[in-house]
């Protein structure tokens, strides 16, 4: 077994739908965001083993302060407005190693 990990960086992002009306990440873009992240990711070519894997994940509990989405292994938690701050995310935080602090929470 290989002590090296099968993905460099992990990002969850949240996509819970809460049906009793409180703010839920499901009903702010996430589908919109994963599905933009996934795919710049494969456009850079760092998507797969050995690089950055992009998932949907179930309540993260922190839709209050979300959109959320959270990278690991740092564990830097995050929230978005539109794929512009996804994109941000991406090519500071995930490509160049800086993590984005306007967008941390």
């Amino acid at each position: 077994m290989s002590d090296t990990p099968y993905f460099e960086q992990h990002v969850f992002i949240c996509m819970n739908v809460r049906e009793d009306g409180r703010q839920c990440c499901g009903k702010l873009g996430a589908e919109i965001a994963q599905k933009h992240a996934k795919r710049r990711m494969k456009e850079l070519g760092l998507n797969g083993h050995g690089k950055v894997r992009i998932n949907q994940a179930g309540c993260l509990d922190r839709c209050d302060e979300g959109p959320a989405l959270v990278v690991y292994p740092q564990g830097t938690w995050y929230t978005y407005v539109d794929t512009s701050d996804i994109d941000e995310i991406i090519d500071s935080h995930l490509v160049g190693g800086k993590v984005v602090d306007r967008l941390k929470i």
